[in-house]
């Protein structure tokens, strides 16, 4: 049934709330639309999302919570910008948390956990051939929440979700590949080894993967780029 609060943009959506203006601020961070550092200005997002600018600073609020936004004194909202120690400890936690999630999900998952795995994957392959790799690399984190979920391990998934957002923003800032992408083989590998319920390979498999990823970060740090909001989220 459709919000009857909501407000319709001109482009069609339909934003009625901060949590939902917060979800497509966190959704543009995640697939680096938003890139670390941008200035997330009141006005000019309550005229993007046609909302007001006390609607817009909860969403800002909460996206600080989450730690993808920073707010500064006198100054305004950031994209958050992780130092290159934040990214270090990102990765090491995720290292230390999802290999063992990643068994558990193995010895958890159902016929019908592993069809959602595997078309979640599909549509990450489509986004690719589509020329979509913003699409592509929110939808690789999101496997990794939804495998922390098949574990049933809440707690630790909802950690896990908070790691994938600040992934994102290490990976916008310091990755030296062309593509920050998750491989296609480590994931089909992976998903894999859960559908044969082969715990000691999906821990290890997943290890592996979070190793290679942190690996191709260059924690020596580079400048990112400001750009127009409305010109990103239009």
């Amino acid at each position: 049934m459709d919000d009857p609060n909501a407000i319709t943009l001109p482009s069609g959506r339909a934003l009625s709330t901060s949590a939902t203006v917060a979800s497509a601020l966190s959704r543009a961070i995640h697939e680096h639309r938003l890139s670390p550092g941008t200035k997330l200005g009141e006005d000019e997002l309550a005229e993007v999302y046609g909302v007001s600018r006390t609607i817009i600073r909860t969403a800002l609020q909460s996206l600080a919570h989450a730690k993808l936004v920073e707010i500064q004194r006198n100054r305004g909202a950031f994209v958050s910008q992780p130092t290159p120690q934040e990214a270090q400890e990102v990765f090491e936690a995720r290292e230390l948390l999802e290999p063992r999630t990643a068994r558990s999900a193995a010895l958890n998952a159902t016929v019908q956990d592993i069809a959602f795995l595997k078309a979640h994957i599909a549509e990450e392959h489509a986004a690719m051939a589509e020329g979509d790799p913003g699409l592509a690399l929110y939808l690789s984190g999101q496997l990794h929440v939804h495998i922390a979920r098949i574990a049933n391990q809440n707690t630790i998934a909802n950690f896990i979700e908070i790691l994938i957002a600040r992934s994102s923003l290490v990976v916008a800032l310091y990755s030296r590949r062309e593509s920050a992408l998750c491989e296609s083989h480590a994931h089909g590998e992976l998903i894999n080894a859960i559908e044969s319920k082969d715990g000691n390979a999906a821990e290890a498999l997943m290890r592996s993967h979070l190793v290679d990823l942190h690996s191709a970060l260059d924690l020596r740090g580079k400048p990112s780029a400001g750009a127009s909001l409305k010109e990103i989220l239009s």
